[in-house]
C-alpha cells in the first residue's frame, strides 16, 4: 500500500471563526480518531495536503502523520476517511483521519484493473464487468494498491472469477471465490439482458406510481 508523510499540528481553537482563520493562514482543520484512542484536533498545511490527495487519486494509502503538540512530536498512522471541500471553489474545508495499527489486520476495498482487449470482443462479443473491486483482509501495508486481471485471451462465453485473481499469501479474499469478475457475452445475450433490466425497471416504476396514487 502507498505511504505518504504528512506533518500535523495539534490545534486548541475550535468553531467556525477559528476554522476560517486557519484556512486564511493556509491551514486545513482536521481530526484524528480511532477505536482505541481519543480524538485529536489537528491542522495541516493546505498546500501539502492538497498535493498529497491529488497524487493519491482516491487510492488506499497509509499516512505517516508526524503530530506536533508544541512540546514534542509523535508518529501516528492513519487513513483518510473523509475530505470535505467547498462546493464551488473546491478548496479543502476539513479532513477526517482514522488511526490504524500496522500490526492489526483490516479490511479494504481494492480496485480491480482489467488489462487488454478480449479476443471475444474483437469477434463481436461484449465485456461485462461484474466487480470493480474486491474485499481483502490483512495487514495494512500488505494490501496492494490494485489487482490486475488480464482479459486478452477471453473468448465469447468465458468468465473469470475471484479465484483467478492473484493476491499475496498473507491476505484473505473475502468475496466468494466463484463470484464472477468479468464475462464476455454474445451481442444477442447482452441485448436480452439489457431488455430484461429495462423491463424490470419499468415494472418497478409502475409499482411506485400505483403506490403514490393510492
Amino acid at each position: 500500500m502507498l505511504q505518504y508523510d504528512l506533518n500535523a499540528d495539534v490545534r486548541n481553537t475550535y468553531g467556525k471563526c477559528a476554522a476560517r482563520s486557519m484556512r486564511r493562514d493556509g491551514m486545513t482543520p482536521a481530526i484524528l480518531y480511532g477505536p482505541k484512542s481519543d480524538a485529536i484536533s489537528l491542522k495541516l498545511n493546505t498546500k501539502s495536503l492538497t498535493k498529497t490527495l491529488v497524487a493519491l487519486q482516491r487510492r488506499n494509502a497509509v499516512f505517516n502523520l508526524e503530530v506536533n503538540d508544541g512540546a514534542s512530536s509523535t508518529k501516528r498512522y492513519a487513513i483518510v476517511k473523509e475530505v470535505q471541500a467547498a462546493p464551488i471553489s473546491g478548496d479543502l474545508v476539513h479532513a477526517d483521519f482514522l488511526e490504524v495499527k500496522l500490526d492489526e489486520p483490516m479490511i479494504f476495498d481494492v480496485p480491480v484493473k482489467y488489462i487488454g482487449v478480449a479476443k471475444g470482443v474483437d469477434l463481436g462479443g461484449e465485456m461485462h464487468i461484474a466487480l470493480t473491486s474486491v474485499k481483502l483482509k490483512g495487514l495494512i501495508l500488505d494490501i496492494p494498491d490494485f489487482l490486475e486481471i488480464v482479459v486478452s485471451d477471453m473468448s465469447i462465453g468465458d468468465r473469470l472469477h475471484c479465484s483467478d485473481l492473484v493476491i499475496p499469501s498473507s491476505l484473505e479474499m473475502l468475496n466468494e471465490l466463484d463470484a464472477t469478475c468479468v464475462a464476455i457475452v454474445s451481442e444477442s445475450k447482452a441485448q436480452a439482458g439489457a431488455e430484461e433490466a429495462e423491463a424490470v425497471e419499468e415494472v418497478s416504476e409502475e409499482g411506485s406510481a400505483e403506490e403514490s396514487e393510492s
